[in-house]
């Protein structure tokens, strides 16, 4: 599995490894335990992303930080988790996360959803920060991520019953708390997605539930209508230098998009009080 390769070849070797095995079914849990890993495995239909990551958090009690790294998040060389870790380096800094490049052979639309979202500059956010960027402050990913252990368990942790965007959640708490948080971009990870327009709009359906079920995400740091039409511009641009003839489906893709969001909006809207 490349994911172990990258781990171990780090130049900082990382105190302890837990993996969190979702009762898969291949040879994950077997080759994490010949690796000298620690495996928990936990019932495939009591996972969530923010239950899962909480667990990580108490399994690891003398963790003064806490890297989280999915299991298609492969580390694009060896000095990526010590690029990661120097972020902590400063106090002010409550979370990290790294850059996420391309999967090999990504096509280029998924390709673009990268770069776009993780540039090759790093930056970091705090609370101003939201007046500046609005939504964008709090974007974070743990697929590639990590945590100072007193900025997480001070503003409660993971939800347990989050099932997504954990990691905007955290990201919110955090900054309200006065912490900052950095984007590391020397610190990469191949990891993109293949998304088919059905997955595409059940992920933006999950989004838009989310926004609805936490308005104040909106509220405090704005909405993210702005953000999104500066991708669609930077997506078309990139289509037509690259690949034109996939402009089309780009645009077809928006559309999706669209829909999933404000279908989950909608569903939320509809519950009872």
């Amino acid at each position: 599995m490349e994911v172990v390769s990258a781990v171990k070849s780090q130049s900082f070797c990382p105190t302890r490894v837990l993996v969190l095995d979702s009762s898969s079914t291949d040879d994950t849990a077997e080759l994490a335990t010949r690796n000298g890993w620690q495996v928990v495995t936990i019932p495939r239909t009591q996972f969530s992303h923010g239950g899962t990551r909480q667990k990580a958090l108490e399994l690891a009690p003398d963790a003064d930080v806490l890297v989280y790294l999915t299991q298609d998040s492969i580390l694009a060389d060896s000095n990526a988790l010590a690029q990661l870790i120097a972020a902590f380096e400063d106090p002010s800094i409550g979370a990290a996360y790294g850059r996420q490049l391309p999967r090999r052979g990504a096509h280029h639309i998924e390709a673009h959803d990268r770069l776009f979202n993780y540039p090759p500059v790093s930056g970091i956010r705090s609370l101003a920060s939201a007046s500046e960027i609005g939504f964008k402050a709090i974007f974070f990913s743990n697929s590639f991520g990590a945590y100072r252990r007193v900025a997480l368990e001070q503003v409660g942790g993971f939800s347990r019953d989050a099932e997504f965007g954990e990691d905007t959640l955290v990201a919110a708490h955090l900054l309200q708390s006065g912490w900052r948080i950095l984007y590391a971009a020397e610190a990469q990870a191949y990891h993109s997605h293949a998304y088919s327009r059905s997955e595409l709009f059940e992920r933006y359906y999950k989004i838009g539930r989310l926004h609805g079920n936490d308005p104040w995400l909106q509220r405090e740091f704005g909405r993210a209508s702005g953000e999104g039409h500066k991708f669609v511009i930077s997506e078309i641009r990139y289509l037509l230098r690259h690949a034109p003839w996939l402009i089309p489906e780009a645009i077809i893709r928006t559309g999706v998009k669209y829909l999933g969001y404000k279908q989950g909006r909608k569903n939320i809207a509809q519950q009872p009080s």
